[in-house]
């Protein structure tokens, strides 16, 4: 869980998580296709990757 602070271009969003890191995050393929917009301020799930990568947007809160 975490909240959108800045969005980039190409669908991608910093997201400030609750341990207070900051990680680059993806839109995941289900919020693409359904075109739910996320906004800056924005209160999220994120999926981590394993290999400590990017991580994907599954949710809007």
């Amino acid at each position: 869980m975490g909240v959108v602070t800045e969005a980039l271009p190409d669908t991608l969003f910093k997201v400030r998580l609750e341990k207070g890191e900051e990680l680059l995050s993806f839109l995941a393929g289900k919020m693409r296709i359904n075109r739910i917009r996320v906004l800056i301020g924005d209160k999220v799930a994120v999926e981590l990757d394993p290999y400590g990568g990017k991580g994907r947007i599954v949710k809007r809160m």
